[in-house]
């Protein structure tokens, strides 16, 4: 099937049932469970709920790639499936594996007191065929959330962390929502999950997994949303003080770090600041509080000498 004739097909869907609603419907839901999205972000996820595609969401570390994930399946009462994604993953971790351990016990059971003849090869054969049955498997994320009944959330983590070839493990359940597994067939999905992959673009994804998803791209927010993500996550702190908080914030993503200042480090700062009872930043409290938004010793020295410069 040509790009052209596979986005026909999509068009001529019939819409699915929905438990998100509609885009705006989204974006409010997502507001109540205190995540603040634009419209852009809500119509995403609609979109990846109407056509049953996995949104695969990149961007800089810590600008809420996966507080999304985790607030579309609050705002929509799914149970969340996490998959945290790092070098070394297999299909035992993610897929599944057998339970080695009372398939043993299993086959000690079943040969004791025999003897080596035909029948005992009979047996063999029928005990072979009882340890890889439902009994000995054990279900990891991804077959999870294909066996569910209810539909999930399944979150996808970190993906760039796979090496390339970790993440043929994907390509099946991505595309047809199912798993095979030899000795039982192919397990598909009753239900289709809701999946969100999360990607900091470390290094760049296959083709292959790209473009079985819809794309949303996650940037640091501006002033202003970020302005309102504090007033959310703080309440009762001053106007002034979540104006100098953001703005000081942005002042440092300008500078050359290591780790730029995350929205969770933002909020901290927020937090630290409104506890302390600062009603507004000055340039000491400023250079104080640096460590907080900062995870390394060059990098607060840094923005101090800038900051110092700046006075």
């Amino acid at each position: 099937m040509t790009e052209q004739q596979e986005w026909t097909s999509l068009s001529a869907q019939t819409p699915r049932p929905s438990r998100l609603g509609s885009p705006e419907l989204t974006e409010q839901g997502l507001r109540t469970v205190g995540y603040l999205p634009n419209a852009h972000i809500a119509s995403v996820v609609y979109l990846g709920e109407q056509l049953a595609k996995p949104v695969l969401i990149e961007g800089p570390a810590g600008t809420g790639k996966t507080e999304l994930a985790k607030s579309v399946a609050l705002m929509s009462g799914m149970r969340l499936i996490r998959l945290q994604c790092y070098e070394g993953l297999d299909e035992a971790k993610a897929l599944y594996e057998w339970n080695y351990k009372k398939q043993l016990l299993r086959i000690q059971a079943g040969q004791a007191g025999g003897t080596r003849d035909p029948a005992e090869a009979a047996a063999w054969s029928d005990l072979e065929s009882d340890i890889f049955s439902e009994e000995f498997l054990l279900s990891r994320p991804l077959l999870a959330a294909i066996r569910s009944p209810e539909p999930v959330v399944l979150l996808i983590d970190e993906v760039d962390r796979l090496e390339v070839e970790a993440e043929a493990l994907l390509l099946e359940v991505l595309s047809d929502y199912q798993v095979s597994i030899p000795e039982l067939g192919t397990i598909t999905a009753t239900q289709t999950p809701l999946v969100f992959l999360t990607s900091n673009n470390s290094r760049e994804l296959t083709e292959a997994l790209k473009r079985r998803c819809l794309y949303l791209y996650l940037d640091y927010p501006s002033v202003e949303r970020e302005q309102e993500i504090v007033r959310s996550r703080v309440p009762g702190i001053g106007e002034r003080l979540a104006v100098q908080i953001s703005g000081l914030v942005r002042s440092l993503r300008t500078i050359d770090l290591k780790k730029r200042p995350s929205v969770s480090e933002t909020i901290d700062l927020a937090n630290t600041l409104f506890l302390l009872g600062a009603e507004e930043i000055t340039p000491e409290l400023a250079v104080d509080t640096l460590h907080i938004l900062l995870k390394y010793q060059s990098d607060i020295e840094k923005a101090a000498a800038e900051l110092t410069a700046k006075r």
